[in-house]
């Protein structure tokens, strides 16, 4: 188990390292074979053809058989070429970024003059002597170098396009994985003031509790500075919660009660690290160690379709609005950001404070384990 990492794999992935920097490969080729992106080169492609027709014709009568000619070429031409970088976006993915830009520039352009020619020929067969002006242009060379010099360019501007956007996504990939960091470098120190804290108290009263306690502590800390990912497995973190359960309960005793209800949740779902435990030490710094009598803390989970649920219940004193400790509220804002950093919109921190009690549910979607 490990504290380290605050975002989820899948939203943020581990960026290298600066000691072995790498050659940027061509991997910024989106799937083109997605129904989606199917779908928007048949969008892009019908408007290019209704502007060109627009800009070529002066009546509407010329424009709508203009427009039937031109949008059946583009169609084809758009069509194929993207199916063309479907098939060559694997091979292209380990290239360097110039060398595979210009080997996809390649594929395109033997695609265009390949359906040209059809198109052409096919033209050719279909239409009645001395009709071919009205389908196509009669220079033959022509008609082929016009598709492969627009063709061309809309290719290279597209290409332009992906390489800028995948630019612009990885960036914005790093500054939040800077941001999760930094919330990460707030929450460990608070976390381990807190735990010398508690063994200090031990010491003096059980040092053979203290003993297990500083060991505790120390895989706790090996293990967050041994960890890489950025995010940890739901059962190792509850793993640190229950570990930070015993240490707190050496030093308050009887006075503390924790029950869990987490058989729902599958043990396999990517949390960030640091979610829990901190919640749960919210929960007994400003709840039950502020009660007079023994508290008890709940916490339970449940699963709804693809999203989990994780709620922490603990009882609070009557005045304890006047005297809130800051803290509460850091750590609370600490997690939500960092579950909308890791799960997007999807992911949510909820608090309802009641009358004598304190409740948080965490909600997130589950993302299995790697």
């Amino acid at each position: 188990m490990s504290p380290s990492g605050a975002a989820a794999d899948a939203a943020l992935p581990v960026s290298d390292s600066p000691d072995k920097p790498r050659t940027e490969t061509c991997s910024y080729l989106p799937d083109l074979c997605a129904p989606m992106a199917v779908l928007g080169v048949i969008l892009v492609a019908e408007l290019v053809a209704i502007a060109l027709a627009l800009a070529r014709q002066s009546e509407w009568v010329s424009f709508f058989a203009d427009l039937g000619r031109t949008s059946i070429a583009l169609q084809w031409l758009s069509l194929t070429s993207a199916a063309v970088l479907c098939v060559v976006r694997p091979l292209l993915a380990g290239q360097p970024v110039a060398r595979g830009t210009a080997l996809a520039l390649g594929a395109v352009a033997v695609n265009l003059l390949v359906i040209s020619e059809a198109l052409y020929w096919a033209a050719d067969w279909l239409a009645p002597d001395g009709a071919r002006s009205g389908w196509l242009p009669s220079d033959h060379l022509f008609f082929a170098t016009r598709n492969l010099a627009i063709g061309g360019i809309a290719a290279g501007a597209l290409l332009r396009y992906f390489y800028i956007s995948d630019q612009w996504q990885r960036n914005v990939r790093r500054q939040a994985e800077a941001r999760v960091h930094a919330l990460q470098a707030r929450i460990r120190p608070h976390f381990l003031f807190n735990s010398m804290n508690t063994i200090a108290s031990l010491t003096r009263s059980n040092p053979a509790a203290a003993e297990q306690a500083v060991e505790d502590l120390a895989d706790l800390f090996r293990a967050s500075l041994a960890e890489s990912r950025q995010s940890i497995r739901l059962g190792d973190e509850l793993g640190i919660a229950r570990v930070y359960e015993r240490m707190e309960r050496q030093r308050l005793g009887e006075r503390l009660r924790i029950e869990w209800q987490l058989d729902a949740l599958p043990a396999d779902a990517m949390i960030p690290s640091l979610t829990i435990q901190p919640l749960l030490e919210n929960a007994i710094y400003h709840g039950v160690e502020r009660l007079a009598d023994p508290g008890t803390v709940h916490i339970s989970g449940q699963r709804d379709g693809d999203m989990l649920e994780i709620t922490l219940t603990n009882p609070v004193p009557a005045n304890r609005m006047a005297g809130e400790r800051t803290g509460n509220q850091i750590a609370i804002d600490n997690i939500r950001e960092r579950l909308v950093l890791a799960f997007g919109a999807d992911a949510g921190l909820r608090l309802d404070p009641g009358s004598g009690q304190f409740r948080v549910t965490l909600r997130f979607p589950y993302r299995r384990s790697q």
